[in-house]
């Protein structure tokens, strides 16, 4: 009977994924299969017989063509593969999967494939999520800063939020610098030491609209 692996996701932590192995003989078609694999596609040990020919049912109709394809080029020319796919498993979940092997040759070529299949599905679903809450979050901070850089400007200037605003988004358009980043150094002017011609004097800059300029105020930073 063979063993399915230990696992660890830094997504998720311990215990991990499911994930499981098998040993396909290629010329009965028949495979074993440790229990991982059995429940990574659904089943419990003895509820199926595991044959090349019901692993590949349960691959993505999208997928199968590739995967078989590879599957065909190493049972004739031997060697390692490596597959990201999905699959569906008995239950209808959609998984995805990476299977990662190799062919052992024999006397009259290639005597048994032999390899593993991890799910990734939570771990992709978790870093997908953790990406979203910091995109998001990112947004936020920056939102932040460019509204305390326009309160800045309405009040050494005496504008409106439209107004500084638009200074803001002139500037960046005609320099090709972010609205974010000259929104922050003016934030970082106004909470320094050096007092308001600091500020006074990266405000001239952001109404001349020299690049150079910018460079340079920016590069002082």
């Amino acid at each position: 009977m063979l063993d399915s692996p230990h696992t660890y996701s830094s997504a998720l932590g311990s215990p991990g994924f499911l994930a499981g192995t098998f040993l396909l003989d290629p010329l009965s078609g028949k495979a074993d299969w440790s229990d991982g694999l059995f429940n990574l596609h659904g089943y419990d040990r003895g509820e199926v017989v595991p044959t090349l020919e019901l692993l590949m049912s349960h691959k993505h109709p999208d997928d199968r063509p590739r995967a078989m394809e590879i599957l065909t080029q190493v049972l004739r020319d031997g060697g390692h593969f490596c597959i990201y796919h999905r699959i569906i498993d008995a239950r209808g979940n959609v998984r995805r999967v990476l299977t990662a092997g190799n062919a052992r040759s024999g006397p009259t070529g290639t005597a048994a494939v032999e390899g593993t299949t991890i799910d990734l599905t939570s771990t992709l679903r978790r870093e997908t999520e953790q990406a979203a809450r910091e995109a998001v979050a990112g947004a936020n901070a920056t939102r932040g800063v460019i509204n305390q850089a326009r309160g800045i400007l309405m009040g050494r200037l005496l504008v409106n939020s439209e107004a500084a605003f638009k200074l803001l988004v002139t500037c960046s358009s005609m320099t090709n610098v972010k609205v974010a980043v000259l929104a922050s150094h003016l934030v970082r002017v106004a909470d320094a030491d050096e007092g308001p011609e600091a500020m006074d004097e990266f405000i001239r800059v952001l109404h001349a609209c020299d690049q150079a300029a910018v460079k340079r105020a920016l590069d002082q930073q």
